[in-house]
């Protein structure tokens, strides 16, 4: 962008700048969210060896955290 553009976005610089913020505060949220996903998921094979979740209940509940991990990385990706 030339001189003359970025004098004419001059007076938008405010929300050029509030809007970088909050993509900072949204990506920080996104990794938080896939940590404590993947953070299920090593919990959950924590439980299956150690004999507190049984095979089907493991499948089970690893299914839905795989499904959420998934549709959060399509999220973040589109």
């Amino acid at each position: 962008m030339g001189l003359l553009g970025e004098l004419v976005l001059l007076p938008l610089a405010p929300v050029r700048g509030a809007l970088w913020a909050v993509d900072q505060v949204i990506d920080a949220a996104e990794q938080e969210q896939a940590a404590q996903l993947k953070g299920e998921l090593v919990r959950l094979e924590q439980q299956l060896v150690a004999g507190e979740l049984d095979e089907e209940e493991f499948d089970r509940r690893e299914d839905e955290v795989l499904d959420l991990l998934e549709e959060f990385n399509r999220g973040a990706a589109g």
